[in-house]
């Protein structure tokens, strides 16, 4: 993406602020993935269904992120973002009131249309405004608010949901969405405009095979992982007895995992490159993730297990990136933005999956059905590699 730079630095805490945002944005996603029991037996549906909520907003994510990132291209930086988090703050207030899963579904779309603008739009003011010696740091903190979400927001709502019902955990989505909606208005500058992502430059990017083939490992490695993961605090309850605390420890052991997994991920990608990092993560989600089948095991063990998985898998971030901009350096806008929504298409997929997996056999299978599904991550990152390599020497 072209940009301007005449300015020497973002204006002071403008990129904490979007970070912010990007935290409220992970815990409203993601916040899910601690309440599925609690939404199952309060809104009499099944475990898979409750989960289905995540992939309802991983879908719509998925499908409108690229599209509204394209259509509002031509708007002011901060009517975008601002519009954005008010639509995620809209969405989440339909969810705190749904009175039926339908409604729901709905709900976490409307949310997730609005998260799929802040998002992407947000690391492009980033991009746009750090120097270019920096960028790469900038555009880490401004990630990080994701990250802190998996560490902090997820098992805190997930705490508040147990605690004092799972609507009520939303309406603290709500309030700090409209807090950063007025804050965004506030603190953003005013007339940011940049050459913007258009809908020509979305179809120069679909069409090549080989980007979007690069794309979608984002979508089948988190796919595995989620198919896992969607399910994580109803096999915990039933294998492991966990109730509220060990669930919010569990998730909170995860969070601490992502962090770790996305500093490891930098180092590797530095002194391996990005596609031997992405194999070795690979093997990792292959080996560990089908140990889940055998729960219970020990306390401390599953606490150790919990953290190398969620290290391994957050460790893909920086070489995955890496590898779309070597690709497709003069469409990098479009092609993080289709990256982004290649996110929620793993996440969607991985939770159907998982849900498919429990209609044929229980919670028990989750794990070595995962580990399966890695196994193809690796054929696909193989086979996309060796199609890069020979588009590169013109066969």
């Amino acid at each position: 993406m072209t940009e301007h730079r005449d300015q020497s630095r973002p204006p002071v805490g403008l990129i904490a602020l979007l970070s912010a945002c990007n935290f409220v944005i992970g815990m409203g996603a993601f916040v899910v993935i601690g309440m599925v029991p609690l939404l199952a037996e309060d809104l009499a549906i099944s475990t898979a269904a409750a989960g289905g909520a995540m992939t309802a907003y991983a879908l719509a994510y998925a499908v409108l992120s690229p599209l509204l990132v394209s259509l509002t291209g031509r708007i002011g930086r901060r009517r975008v973002i601002a519009a954005g988090m008010g639509l995620f703050a809209l969405g989440a207030v339909l969810s705190a009131m749904a009175p039926n899963v339908t409604v729901l579904y709905i709900a976490r779309a409307l949310a997730a249309a609005g998260a799929g603008v802040v998002t992407p739009v947000g690391a492009a003011v980033v991009a746009a405004l750090a120097p270019s010696k920096s960028q790469g740091k900038a555009l880490a903190t401004f990630y990080f608010g994701l990250t802190l979400s998996q560490v902090l927001g997820v098992p805190i709502g997930g705490w508040i949901a147990f605690t004092f019902g799972w609507r009520a955990a939303f309406w603290i989505v709500v309030v700090l969405a409209v807090l950063f909606t007025v804050l965004i208005w506030v603190r953003v500058p005013a007339g940011l405009r940049f050459t913007p992502v258009s809908l020509s430059d979305l179809g120069r990017a679909l069409r090549d095979g080989l980007v979007m083939v690069a794309v979608l490992f984002t979508a089948s490695f988190l796919g595995a992982i989620y198919v896992l993961f969607t399910y994580l605090a109803p096999l915990l309850e039933q294998t492991m007895g966990y109730g509220r605390d060990g669930i919010t420890l569990v998730l909170l052991l995860f969070g601490a995992g992502a962090v770790a997994g996305n500093l490891i991920g930098g180092v590797l990608t530095d002194r391996l490159g990005s596609v031997k990092s992405l194999v070795l993560l690979c093997l990792g989600q292959i080996v560990l993730m089908p140990i889940f089948s055998g729960l219970p095991i020990g306390e401390g063990m599953l606490l150790v297990l919990v953290f190398v998985w969620s290290a391994f898998g957050w460790s893909f971030v920086a070489p995955q990136q890496v590898r779309l901009l070597q690709l497709a350096p003069d469409l990098a806008g479009v092609v993080l933005a289709l990256n982004a929504a290649a996110i929620y298409v793993g996440t969607a997929s991985g939770s159907a999956l998982g849900g498919m997996v429990q209609t044929v056999g229980d919670l028990t299978w989750l794990g070595a059905a995962a580990g399966i599904t890695a196994l193809g991550a690796l054929g696909h990152i193989l086979w996309s590699h060796r199609a890069a390599n020979l588009r590169a020497a013109g066969l």
